[in-house]
């Protein structure tokens, strides 16, 4: 628990490394199998169709048990339910990895394991940001999110490269039998990990799972400081879609068709990512967080800015590294501010908010600027979202709420 832990208990740096290399450790298992799940569909149908409904089915089903699944953080032993969630995952991939070995490839069987491996990933990720806290001392938060946003940007970058080589030397349930076990390393690691369960498990009461979700949702709604917070996260991400999934496109249209070109753009923002989650690590960020979230989002929306104006790739690649660069100095602090604010008892459930917010405002950002992208230049759009993301980085710094709260 956070208030007993502290920068003097030293056994906290083990126990986070190990935490953080098991979870590492099975995040690049399991980005191994989406990869190659996603192009073995592709691949096998060309079908744009088949692409859409792979996609849904690994993104209705975490959302959905989000809102559960913070409950469960809440209410049960939190390494218990990462490990519960982990074996799921390794299961349902097992299962697949046999029906291909026996000769049953039917699309039906992939959508299913892709929705049981959401449901998983669903319960896992707000657990693991709940967790966090509860074996890391408060002054050291920054560091340890900036640290974990830096191993997953660059378990990004690796996955891809890994999973293609692996497509083009072994059969693709091989690769699914790599995700078993690197799931058993995981949950291995994460066995050997000492974490008494935090205050609300040992003492829950008898309260039913609805009531639950209920109590967390109003408490986030009547809560103005995380309230205000969860609003901006959910416009933010809104606001950066064009960005995250419209510059392809963009890409295609200017600069030309080449794959490598589209290749590049990934592991370029990735990179910088990655960089960006080290820096804050080993700096972490101004001493106000919403200063660290304003200057940044200001800075996001400037790159983008210049992504669209860009003349030649070149010069679009190095606004892309500045772009990612500036994600992990936005969404670090978000974290723990919300790590440092929010009751032990209730952090599952507000991560479970935080989780279903970033799944759901790509889908409707989608649904408004994907459309809009055949009728207007694409440059136009991200032009247009990169201002809006540098306003709202002074409408977050001059949020009264914010400002008044913060310490």
């Amino acid at each position: 628990m956070n208030q007993q832990t502290s920068t003097r208990d030293k056994a906290w740096k083990k126990r986070i490394i190990l935490f953080l290399t098991s979870q590492t450790i099975s995040l690049l298992g399991s980005s191994l199998t989406q990869y190659a799940i996603i192009w073995y569909v592709t691949l096998t149908t060309t079908s744009g169709i088949m692409l859409t409904i792979s996609t849904l089915v690994t993104f209705i089903p975490q959302v959905l048990i989000s809102l559960f699944a913070g409950v469960w953080a809440d209410r049960y032993n939190r390494k218990n339910l990462i490990i519960c969630a982990d074996a799921l995952v390794a299961l349902s991939t097992l299962g697949l990895a046999f029906s291909f070995f026996m000769g049953y490839r039917e699309l039906w069987i992939i959508f299913l394991v892709s929705a049981v491996r959401s449901v998983g990933t669903g319960i896992q990720t707000p657990t693991v940001n709940a967790l966090i806290p509860q074996i890391t001392p408060k002054s050291m938060l920054m560091r340890v999110t900036g640290f974990n946003g830096s191993l997953q940007n660059m378990t990004m970058i690796v996955a891809p490269a890994v999973s293609g080589a692996l497509l083009a030397t072994v059969s693709v349930e091989s690769t699914f039998f790599i995700d078993v076990v690197t799931a058993i390393i995981g949950i291995s690691l994460l066995s050997f990990l000492k974490i008494p369960p935090h205050e609300r498990a040992q003492s829950a009461k008898n309260t039913g799972t609805i009531s639950d979700l209920k109590t967390g949702i109003l408490y986030a709604y009547r809560h103005p400081f995380i309230k205000v917070l969860l609003i901006f996260y959910a416009l933010l991400m809104f606001l950066v879609t064009p960005t995250a999934f419209l510059t392809p496109l963009l890409i295609a249209r200017t600069f030309g068709e080449e794959v490598w070109y589209l290749t590049a753009n990934e592991i370029i923002y990735s990179v910088g990512a990655m960089i960006g989650g080290l820096i804050i690590a080993a700096w972490g960020g101004f001493k106000s967080r919403v200063t660290t979230i304003m200057i940044f989002s200001t800075l996001c929306g400037v790159f983008c800015i210049g992504l669209g104006f860009s003349p030649f790739f070149l010069v679009f690649l190095g606004f892309m590294l500045f772009v990612g660069l500036t994600v992990p100095f936005i969404t670090a602090p978000i974290t723990v501010l919300l790590q440092e604010r929010v009751e032990e008892a209730m952090q599952g459930r507000v991560f479970s908010l935080v989780q279903i917010m970033a799944a759901t405002a790509f889908p409707i950002g989608m649904t408004v600027f994907g459309p809009l992208a055949d009728m207007i230049d694409v440059r136009l759009i991200i032009i247009a979202t990169g201002i809006l993301t540098a306003l709202c980085g002074f409408v977050v710094y001059h949020n009264k709420i914010l400002r008044s709260q913060e310490y």
